[in-house]
């Protein structure tokens, strides 16, 4: 700044260090920052190209500066425009160190950090306790935004295996039955039994005799059952002739085959010999 600026700020008993605040007109844009000396020109001063960006300034524009009185800061969040800023081995000594060369801070302002032949811009998301904060001797807390160029990491979708037909599980085996008495006969007297006893008790000669017992029954059922169908009802040709003349035969045989009992029939002995 000139060297009238001093005279005119020290005669009107302002607080120190000095903080003042700076304001375009033409682009409504205010920012505040500190002075380095009283060696301009007058009528000119000088700032960074970075704060000029800020205010929206081309070189001979015109800006109007006061002085103010700023709170110290408690709190700034701060967010990188890339994230080549976060591979610094240690981004926390950087800020650090480049801070020192500021005096205060603005909110929506962007601050450019030089470090190993490169410049990292930051923006100023947030301070407390107001908009414009002064650092200078004091403890601030410093948080972190995402980088403006920051992707989240799609998340990954579980491989589907290529077979997805349902398996179809085998069959449950069946259980075999439950049969009583299929062991193997023994007499009590210590003899070998026969093969074809131990055959007849099996269950499954039992059940195949009484399958075969059971027929005829089945069929002299029928046979009854026909009959009796057929009794009661006139039936004309031939065929109910047979049916009625073979029965009657059949009744005619049976007396011979069975000999008529007859008393008396034996032999005579007599005692005498």
């Amino acid at each position: 700044m000139p060297p009238s600026a001093l005279d005119r700020l020290a005669s009107l008993h302002i607080e120190y260090p000095m903080l003042f605040e700076v304001h375009n007109a033409a682009a409504e844009r205010t920012s505040h920052c500190g002075v380095l000396e009283f060696i301009a020109e007058e009528g000119m001063i000088y700032m960074p190209y970075w704060m000029m960006q800020n205010l929206l300034l081309q070189e001979g524009d015109m800006v109007f500066i006061k002085n103010a009185n700023l709170p110290k800061g408690t709190y700034v969040k701060l967010q990188p425009h890339t994230t080549d800023f976060l591979d610094i081995s240690n981004p926390k000594a950087i800020l650090e160190k480049t801070l020192r060369n500021f005096s205060c801070l603005t909110t929506g302002d962007s601050i450019m950090v030089a470090y190993n032949n490169k410049k990292y811009y930051i923006d100023i998301v947030e301070t407390k306790p107001s908009n414009a904060i002064s650092i200078i001797e004091t403890d601030c807390e410093v948080d972190f935004a995402p980088p403006l160029d920051y992707k989240e990491p799609e998340p990954v979708k579980p491989a589907v295996p290529a077979n997805t037909e349902p398996t179809t599980e085998p069959p449950a085996e069946e259980e075999p039955k439950f049969t009583p008495f299929t062991g193997s006969g023994r007499r009590l007297d210590g003899k070998p039994s026969k093969g074809k006893d131990a055959l007849a008790s099996s269950p499954a000669k039992r059940q195949a005799n009484a399958t075969n017992g059971v027929q005829p029954s089945t069929a002299s059922s029928s046979q009854g059952g026909s009959s009796r169908k057929t009794t009661g009802k006139l039936v004309f040709g031939s065929g109910g002739s047979r049916a009625d003349k073979a029965p009657e035969k059949e009744a005619k045989e049976e007396p011979k085959n069975d000999p008529k009992f007859a008393a008396f029939t034996g032999k005579k002995y007599s005692l005498k010999g």
